[in-house]
């Protein structure tokens, strides 16, 4: 796709083209989502197909960049080891753009009320979406990051297209089958879904979410209570 475009300054600051890690770092989900097989599903097929477009737009528009201040937690203990696990995997390209920009990333929690215990096995960072770094209403992608033995509490999003894809570690969703680096785990609109995590290893899962820019960005993280009936909102 190309170098970074030349015209990296404009109306507002700070453009992409003028962090050429985060850019290259798009690049590779979309060559990620280009590459991947969809296994014969249809919803699959049209939801990578979703996400390329949406990525490919968005390196057009060469659209600003938001330096966010860098934070850790405690599940980031685990980032070394989780990215190292990570580089021997055909998908290693995409594991180095990520370490490129490690330093820079803002790892938050995201939930008013986690479940106990959770702030310390798991945390997300962002990297294009309406809260930025990379600021645009086409589509968020990010990485979410789990210590051994996590669970990831039943949850869905409301409007918005999932997929999860396995970087390293291994993973259940629903206790539906085991998936491990190079999987796409994919969730359509409000179905409910829990992430339990291996005992022996940590879990960096990146994800892309596709759908109508106001529901992008009027998303919450919000679980749902055992029992209930309702979902999370996005």
């Amino acid at each position: 796709m190309g170098d970074p475009p030349a015209d990296g300054r404009g109306l507002g600051g700070k453009r992409l083209a003028e962090a050429p890690d985060w850019y290259y770092l798009l690049r590779e989900f979309h060559e990620f989502y280009r590459e991947a097989s969809a296994g014969g599903s249809e919803p699959i097929r049209a939801h990578q197909r979703a996400v390329r477009t949406a990525v490919r737009q968005v390196l057009r528009d060469n659209p600003p960049f938001a330096d966010l201040e860098p934070g850790g937690r405690a599940v980031t203990a685990h980032l070394r080891r989780a990215l190292d696990n990570g580089r021997a995997e055909r998908h290693a390209a995409l594991i180095r753009a990520i370490a490129a920009v490690r330093d820079g990333l803002s790892w938050q929690i995201g939930y008013e009320r986690p479940p106990k215990g959770l702030e310390r096995k798991f945390a997300y960072a962002e990297f294009a979406g309406p809260s930025g770094p990379v600021l645009t209403s086409r589509v968020i992608l990010g990485v979410v990051l789990f210590a051994p033995g996590c669970t990831y509490p039943a949850h869905a999003h409301t409007g918005i297209t999932e997929s999860y894809i396995c970087l390293s570690g291994a993973v259940s969703e629903n206790h539906q089958g085991v998936f491990g680096p190079g999987s796409l785990i994919f969730n359509p609109p409000g179905q409910m879904h829990r992430i339990t995590v291996s005992d022996w290893e940590p879990a960096l899962l990146a994800y892309a979410w596709a759908g109508k820019p106001e529901d992008l960005a009027a998303y919450k993280l919000v679980f749902s209570r055992p029992g209930a009936k309702g979902k999370a909102k996005t």
